[in-house]
């Protein structure tokens, strides 16, 4: 395993399978791995709606736990910018996993919420989430999709969360000091600390 430098913030880019999340872990056992004192803490975004879902997650944190067996995980699949300030410390690295499926939970209207509502809400935990990244005072990871690469999909509610999903990856990428585009298993870095 190659050393990688943790930077203050990271977000990690890529396609389905492209080696993400396994990043993230490596950064993760790294940090673990240089002081007793470290801690690491991933948020997980994910909600269980069906059962391919959930034994997706199960499958995700069995894995996790014998790769990484010193990370905490904790569940939020809404409040994410409050998780963030709630569990970053100085010697706290704190994985999210994944902004996609944030989006998705933040988009997908609750009973009696207008989608147009919903989008609303969205964008308000957003700025709420680029505050927390920029104030948080322990290292983050920031895991998250690029599906904007294909072709423009059919049907206007797909459209609309391909654009919102490239808006939140944007103003993320801003507020991090580091951004990485997986591809194959192999990063590619778009931004690195000056």
């Amino acid at each position: 395993m190659s050393t990688m430098t943790l930077a203050r913030s990271e977000l990690i880019l890529g396609g389905q399978r492209s080696g993400k999340s396994r990043r993230a872990e490596l950064l993760a056992q790294q940090w673990l791995a240089q002081s007793s004192e470290h801690r690491a803490v991933l948020v997980a975004t994910a909600r269980p709606w069906d059962d391919e879902m959930r034994e997706r997650i199960r499958r995700h944190q069995q894995d996790r736990a014998e790769r990484v067996p010193g990370m905490v995980t904790v569940e939020e699949p809404v409040q994410l910018a409050q998780a963030l300030l709630q569990h970053s410390a100085a010697h706290t690295l704190v994985v999210v996993d994944c902004l996609t499926l944030w989006l998705t939970n933040l988009l997908m209207p609750a009973p009696g919420l207008e989608l147009k509502d919903a989008a609303q809400v969205a964008w308000e935990l957003a700025g709420l989430l680029v505050d927390a990244i920029q104030s948080a005072p322990g290292p983050l990871v920031l895991v998250g999709n690029e599906i904007g690469l294909g072709v423009i999909p059919m049907g206007r509610e797909t459209r609309s969360f391909v654009d919102a999903l490239g808006q939140l990856n944007q103003q993320v990428a801003g507020a991090c000091e580091r951004v990485t585009l997986m591809a194959a298993g192999l990063p590619l870095t778009l931004k690195a600390p000056l």
